[in-house]
């Protein structure tokens, strides 16, 4: 009997080499380079009836959906079970905090009780779009940007702290490079974000005002009293203000490095007039939208909207437009 070798789905490279009759894979759906998995099937070919084990989340990425597309031909076999299904060797306090907050959303009934869900009509984004625009890795990105959509309370129930790193490309495409979004103090969002710029050598800290107004900003000072800042304030709907975003990924200039399980999440669930009840606040999404439209949304000067509008008055009132 062969020994066992562990590698990770990290270095598909080292999956070149061996042979197996089995293989046993975790997290399917969060490996970020999918020529991991042909790597294995390549050399699984021992035996008279080699066979793989997959225990994963059941995210709908490109793989996992062509594998269940196979279910009941005979050659796989797929076992759902819950969060629920496991209670009796769950922590009572895992429960009690993550189970009760995110029972009834869509990412609970992906990540508790195991359903694949696909598109929603609707929504801006579809994980098709953003699949494929995701990469391994980024090019050098010639401006980087770290963006807050900071969660006006800090207490157990409060939204998170929307914190996304992203650049910029000599052709104008846009890479999303980390999600550190989450529940913060204030001073912790703040030095995260701080902390971020200068491990990815950043050019300027942007961060939505409209809640914290000046805090936001002497928060960050406290900790750095240098660093590049930019307040931005939201004037419009989210919607409206996704839209440009979302356009974006359609064209194919916008690249995910990498998987980011929960923001992916809340831009193939927004939808316009959504009731988010349950769901929260899509505040991974927010910092998205800040931090692309800095880099890669072109914006029409604020005089050149205004004679715009000029023009579309006085033509709807049958005037000649100014000299």
């Amino acid at each position: 009997m062969r020994s066992p070798i562990a590698t990770s789905a990290e270095e598909p490279d080292r999956l070149r080499g061996p042979q197996h009759d089995g293989a046993l894979c975790d997290e399917l759906a969060s490996w970020r380079d999918p020529s991991a998995w042909d790597m294995l099937m390549f050399g699984l070919r021992l035996g008279k009836h080699p066979r793989t084990v997959i225990a994963s989340t059941p995210r709908p990425t490109k793989l996992i959906r062509q594998l269940l597309s196979r279910e009941g031909k005979g050659d796989l076999v797929v076992t759902r079970g819950t969060t629920f299904e496991n209670r009796d060797n769950l922590a009572p306090a895992f429960f009690s905090q993550i189970v009760n907050r995110y029972e009834g959303t869509r990412l609970g009934r992906q990540e508790l009780l195991a359903e694949v869900l696909m598109d929603i009509p609707g929504a801006l984004w579809s994980l098709e779009t953003i699949d494929k625009g995701r990469r391994d890795r980024a090019p050098d990105l010639q401006r980087i940007v770290v963006a807050i959509d900071p969660a006006v309370s800090s207490h157990e129930g409060s939204d998170e702290t929307g914190l996304i790193v992203a650049g910029r490309d000599e052709r104008g495409h846009g890479w999303v490079i980390e999600d550190l979004s989450g529940k913060y103090q204030p001073h912790e969002w703040a030095r995260t974000a701080i902390e971020a710029y200068h491990r990815h050598s950043a050019d300027r800290i942007v961060a939505e005002v409209n809640q914290g107004g000046d805090m936001v900003e002497n928060t960050i000072r406290t900790i750095d009293a240098n660093v590049p800042f930019t307040a931005v304030h939201a004037s419009r709907g989210k919607f409206v203000r996704a839209e440009p975003v979302a356009a974006l990924y359609e064209q194919g200039k916008i690249h995910h490095v990498g998987h980011f399980a929960q923001l992916e999440d809340q831009m193939t669930s927004f939808v316009p007039d959504i009731d988010r009840g349950k769901m929260g606040s899509p505040d991974r999404l927010d910092a998205l939208v800040w931090a692309l439209t800095e880099l890669c949304v072109e914006r029409q000067p604020y005089w050149g909207l205004v004679e715009h509008y000029k023009a579309l008055k006085a033509a709807a009132q049958g005037e000649a437009p100014a000299a």
